[in-house]
């Protein structure tokens, strides 16, 4: 229940209207033009959506002054510098802009925008969860393309589908190549108005690391595009934790053979960080996200060196899996191998129900391994073959964790419920 009776029709635009929302621009002060040098506008995830939200815009030229605007419930609006980066990959360059909202309330309703001397965005919702809430969130798999209109019409879809989601979350290989930004801007435009209304999360793929030439680069493009919470080394290793409500979200970067010039330490440094971020966290939830699987998988078509009928888990696997079943991780979504998998529980590298469930998410974008991969002994759901695109939801409840796959055309094929009580 809301403080602010006087605020009640506010409020009910805000949940009507989720996360495919725009508001109208409302003054009551000074007239602003229209910031039309502002493209990708966008509320990235923070350690604790309660209190903290970043936001984040792009522009190809310096812009005087940028700022970013916070409007309380009662209309006083609070005004944040932001900072500025220059990117610039090949022969093209994009100024980055950041501004970090710091002494939110949780569990209230604001709005924000963007904007620089003269100039300003219209204003956008803004909503933190209580230290409990109820949440839906949109979980979106690899979005690779060699043509985005069809991960567009996806990420439309879903949203359009889910107007109550709260945040959302891209698993990784984002763009097929992470230094071109003609596809980062395609990106960006598929998940216009979701990303100005919800908090966005993402996860660092293998194709995150690829420069214009195809050869391993460092990250620069996504972390410089989304600055995230710290989780690594001053560089920002790529892997970082946050909570939302009472679910507490642990985010790895699974690029360690890709990364190894740059960091060859990545893998202990990041062990030994997620024993320390799941021992610390009090939050009844946990869920890990990462880019790469933790799963063998066979070949239809061509040799193997494993029996396929056996579990065969990788190099992450042997090191992670340990520390998941240590602290009780209740699941692990992965990506990377284009294909939806949810396999049973799995604990001590077996079946055991008490275990962490693990959903291998799908795809998402135009790249597809159609029939590549034989079926896993422990997989328990797969969608239909062959595989189309899908998005999955995250349904919070005080006592569940329901997962949900869909198909582009909303059609539900398979869904799973985790449940605990108590704390």
């Amino acid at each position: 229940m809301k403080k602010y009776i006087n605020y009640l029709i506010i409020l009910a635009v805000f949940l009507a209207a989720g996360c495919a929302a725009r508001t109208a621009p409302a003054d009551e002060g000074q007239a602003f033009a229209a910031a039309d040098s502002i493209t990708s506008l966008r509320q990235v995830i923070t350690s604790d959506s309660s209190t903290v939200r970043t936001i984040m815009w792009q522009a190809d030229d310096a812009l005087p002054n940028p700022v970013a605007e916070v409007r309380n419930a009662e209309g006083e609006i609070t005004q944040v510098p932001a900072q500025s980066k220059e990117l610039t990959t090949g022969s093209r360059k994009v100024y980055v802009y950041t501004a970090t909202l710091n002494g939110l309330t949780p569990e209230a309703n604001y709005e924000y925008r963007a904007g620089y001397e003269g100039s300003r965005t219209d204003w956008h919702q803004l909503n933190t969860p209580g230290s409990d809430d109820d949440f839906k969130a949109l979980i979106f798999p690899d979005s690779q393309s060699s043509d985005y209109s069809g991960w567009e019409n996806l990420a439309q879809t879903a949203c359009n589908n889910n107007k109550d989601a709260a945040l959302f979350i891209n698993m990784g290989d984002l763009v097929d190549n992470g230094y071109d930004l003609s596809q980062w801007n395609a990106w960006f435009n598929a998940v216009t108005p979701m990303m100005e209304n919800i908090p966005f999360a993402p996860v660092m793929g293998n194709h995150e690391t690829y420069t214009l030439e195809w050869q391993v680069g460092a990250p620069t493009p996504y972390l410089t595009f989304f600055n995230l919470p710290g989780g690594g080394s001053d560089l920002q290793e790529g892997y970082y934790s946050f909570d939302y409500g009472d679910v507490h979200f642990t985010v790895l970067n699974s690029q360690t053979d890709e990364l190894a010039k740059f960091n060859p330490n990545l893998m202990a440094e990041q062990l030994e960080w997620l024993r320390s971020d799941l021992a610390s966290t009090q939050s009844k939830w946990k869920i890990v996200l990462m880019h790469k699987d933790v799963l063998r998988y066979a070949f239809t078509d061509r040799p193997n060196n494993f029996d396929p009928a056996t579990l065969q888990f990788n190099q992450w696997a042997e090191q992670l899996m340990p520390v998941f079943d240590e602290f009780n991780v209740d699941a692990v979504l992965t990506a990377h191998l284009h294909t939806y998998r949810r396999r049973v529980p799995l604990k001590n590298f077996k079946p055991d129900a008490s275990g962490t469930t693990y959903i291998l998410t799908g795809v998402a974008g135009s790249v597809r391994y159609a029939n590549l991969w034989q079926r896993n002994p422990a997989d328990a759901a797969l969608a239909p073959q062959p595989e189309d695109a899908n998005y999955l939801t995250l349904e919070k409840t005080a006592n569940s964790l329901t997962f949900k796959a869909f198909l582009p055309n909303g059609t539900e094929f398979d869904s799973v419920t985790i449940t605990k009580e108590g704390a």
